[in-house]
């Protein structure tokens, strides 16, 4: 059953209970799952365009963040996977196409491998899937930051100025503050310690997937040193295709998002022509 857009329904999950929200349409719909330390709402600017074109749209706020309940032991890319599956069961969902953005976009490729029967596509937005492995800098750098946003937070707000190179949305600094405050929930730092140490690269996943993949990368992601090459290693991974989207930081659907739009919607459409 479709709910109404902006309300927020709950599936109780092992370990807890996750926060979704369900637009209706009734084109291909679309299961987009945010990145790490963030909420579904990081797709707020994306799912109005979506819903315009008739698609049903689907967010779900992870395990431990947004409205979703603390508590969880395991916040995996593997673990978010069962949780997508089971709401994907729980929607009844057929011919899904699953996006996840960073951290979660191993999520999306593990769900689909798990529910074949329920997936039509998936959809990588600037995700760390077949990543090249770490130099020297960066893992001086993610070793540094990981323990730092674990005890301060707010560090993590400040750190979404280096996402966003370029354009920032309008709700940039209300956003972020949101994000700070979400993240002080003492209930919520084993969250926080739990998705800084899972392994958000995994390598091997893809060949499992048997469904249409696009990859979109923000041009000028400073998470990865050739933004380009990574959509390269993914797509092929995928046997999919790429987009780069132009001046764009590690969060596309907020701050290009009509261009992530005009890349996602002709690739939602191409399933609906096979499905039919």
């Amino acid at each position: 059953m479709n709910s109404t857009p902006g309300t927020t329904r709950y599936l109780d999950v092992v370990g807890g209970r996750i926060a979704y929200d369900d637009a209706p349409g009734a084109g291909a719909p679309v299961v987009l799952l945010p990145g790490m330390l963030d909420k579904r709402a990081a797709y707020r600017y994306l799912v109005p365009l979506l819903t315009a074109a008739g698609h049903r749209v689907v967010t779900m706020d992870l395990r431990g963040l947004g409205e979703s309940s603390t508590g969880f032991t395991d916040h995996t890319p593997a673990a978010i996977a069962e949780d997508l599956v089971a709401l994907l069961d729980h929607l009844d969902l057929r011919g899904a196409v699953l996006a996840g953005s960073s951290y979660t976009g191993a999520t999306v490729v593990r769900a689909a491998a798990l529910a074949p029967g329920r997936t039509a596509g998936v959809v990588l937005i600037d995700a760390f899937v077949e990543n090249l492995p770490l130099n020297a800098v960066q893992k001086a750098m993610f070793g540094l930051v990981g323990p730092l946003v674990a005890r301060f937070p707010g560090l993590w707000s400040a750190l979404q100025k280096f996402y966003f190179p370029t354009e920032r949305p309008a709700d940039f600094d209300a956003y972020r503050a949101g994000l700070a405050a979400m993240l002080r929930e003492p209930a919520r730092k084993a969250a926080v310690r739990g998705y800084l140490a899972g392994d958000s690269a995994p390598v091997g996943w893809c060949e499992a997937v048997d469904v249409p993949a696009l990859v979109l990368m923000g041009s000028k992601d400073p998470d990865f040193p050739n933004p380009e090459l990574i959509a390269d290693r993914q797509a092929a991974a995928l046997r999919g295709r790429k987009v780069m989207i132009g001046n764009a930081g590690h969060y596309p659907m907020a701050s290009h998002p009509q261009a992530v739009a005009d890349a996602l919607l002709p690739f939602l459409n191409e399933l609906n022509e096979v499905a039919r």
